[in-house]
């Protein structure tokens, strides 16, 4: 019996949280004669007692979130907490996150409880295997906060009861008329008095008096980076540290390389007609719509295998050519630029790249993207199209030797055939480094991209 029982709270240790109970009808003269403290630490009892034990969540209730570890490219981080001390959160809620030079690692609570101690700071570096925040294990979600119930109108009291209007009095007889009366003489006019004299206010004054009443007090705004309201005042905040690396890296591609950029135009008619045509069969097939990222991306995946310096890249006194295409596509956070990297692109087709895009876009609109998913990339297509840009020439994306620009489409006329004809038109950008590529193989890059967008069967038939 006494193994048995050993064995059972050997498990009550391992699985905290949870309870055993040994129920007897002595259990009431046995846990009133021990102290308070007792019921919490295993007893040994004779084999002629039987008691019940209740292990509670106090035996490994607390536990100590550690910094997760860090990839091999990145050292240390900056703190934003998201939790303050005293919080209720769920397993698996952001406690803080962790900005580092390329993504924001989110910190979760392991499980129900409560934030007892935060052993950092906000905007404090962090390394991997630090202490982050203690947590009271609780076992219970937190409960949502009760709606606040509507105040109840007030319904105004019925008016009083009119008073019952008084009877009628007798109508008097009309009176007889009477003569018309005589026009009294025009009193004499006085001579006027001397007047007083009138206190005279410069407008000046009465201007700055109305001015003072319709002036309206301005109170600085929370978050200075999304409104301005005229306070004149400042705030200096500082830069996180994906802002610093990416200004950094900018920086730095413009120092080292010799950047040099080409531009083209392309006729969005073809691809746009193919899209709509196909748009409704695509969607019930995949299950996502077709955009027109996805013949950018294979068209230039296309270019690429065609041009392989352009997918090379400088290192010392060495030229790396990759044989994979891996295509970085830029997308704007709140955070900054990040760049998910679709692998393998040469292999893929529209489908498999729409499925890729809408994964890693709503990975970085919520913050989860891991910096494994943005390592490496061997080109950068940069789409400010979105945002309605004409024309641009991006920066190349270091260690990357090229990156193409996409822009808005917008009607334009063009020469076609003699005729002078309305068309969709998008500008396209390739900023090369060109230490490593000639002008020659940038043209014939983007004629390539110009060709796989306008003509879709060229790609497909292997042209």
């Amino acid at each position: 019996m006494l193994r048995r029982c050993s064995k059972l709270l050997q498990t009550i240790y391992r699985r905290q949280g949870q309870s055993l109970r040994f129920r007897s009808s002595e259990v009431t003269r046995i846990c009133a004669s021990l102290p308070k403290d007792a019921l919490t630490k295993p007893r040994v009892l004779s084999n002629t007692q039987t008691a019940s034990f209740h292990f509670t969540n106090t035996l490994l209730a607390e536990q100590d979130v550690m910094t997760p570890s860090f990839p091999d490219s990145v050292s240390e981080g900056d703190v934003k907490l998201d939790k303050k001390v005293g919080d209720a959160v769920a397993a698996d809620e952001v406690v803080l996150e962790i900005e580092t030079d390329k993504t924001a690692i989110p910190v979760m609570a392991p499980d129900n409880g409560i934030i007892k101690e935060l052993y950092v700071k906000d905007g404090e570096t962090v390394k991997a295997g630090q202490k982050l925040f203690r947590l009271e294990i609780t076992g219970a979600a937190p409960k949502k906060p009760a709606a606040a119930p509507e105040p109840a109108k007030e319904v105004p009291p019925p008016p009083p009861a009119a008073a019952a209007p008084p009877p009628p009095a007798a109508v008097p007889p009309p009176p007889a008329a009477a003569p018309p009366p005589q026009q009294a003489p025009p009193p004499q006019q006085a001579p006027p008095k001397p007047s007083a004299p009138i206190s005279s206010i410069p407008v000046a004054a009465i201007r700055h008096a109305q001015a003072i009443e319709t002036a309206s007090v301005k109170v600085p705004p929370s978050d200075y980076s999304k409104e301005i309201v005229g306070t004149r005042s400042e705030q200096r905040v500082k830069m996180n540290r994906m802002r610093l690396r990416i200004a950094e890296r900018l920086k730095d591609a413009q120092n080292t390389n010799a950047l040099l950029t080409t531009f083209n135009e392309i006729d969005m008619s073809h691809i746009m007609a193919f899209r709509k045509k196909n748009l409704d069969a695509f969607t019930k097939k995949h299950g996502v719509k077709l955009g027109l990222m996805s013949p950018f991306v294979k068209a230039s995946a296309t270019a690429l295998m065609d041009q392989p310096v352009v997918n090379a890249v400088i290192e010392g006194n060495e030229i790396i050519y990759r044989d994979y295409v891996d295509i970085s596509v830029a997308v704007a956070t709140p955070k900054g630029l990040v760049v998910p990297v679709i692998r393998n692109v040469h292999n893929m087709t529209y489908a498999d790249i729409e499925l890729n895009i809408a994964e890693l876009a709503e990975k970085a609109r919520k913050g989860r993207l891991t910096i494994e998913e943005m390592d490496g990339g061997t080109f950068t297509i940069s789409n400010g199209g979105v945002f309605g840009s004409l024309m641009g020439t991006p920066i190349v994306n270091p260690p990357q030797s090229a990156i193409l620009g996409m822009h808005g489409i917008f009607e334009r006329p063009i020469a076609l055939n003699g005729q002078v004809v309305i068309r969709p038109m998008m500008y396209i950008a390739l900023t090369y480094d060109h230490r490593l590529i000639d002008g020659r193989e940038a043209v014939m890059f983007l004629r390539k991209i110009k060709e796989g967008v306008e003509d879709p069967a060229t790609i497909i038939a292997g042209l």
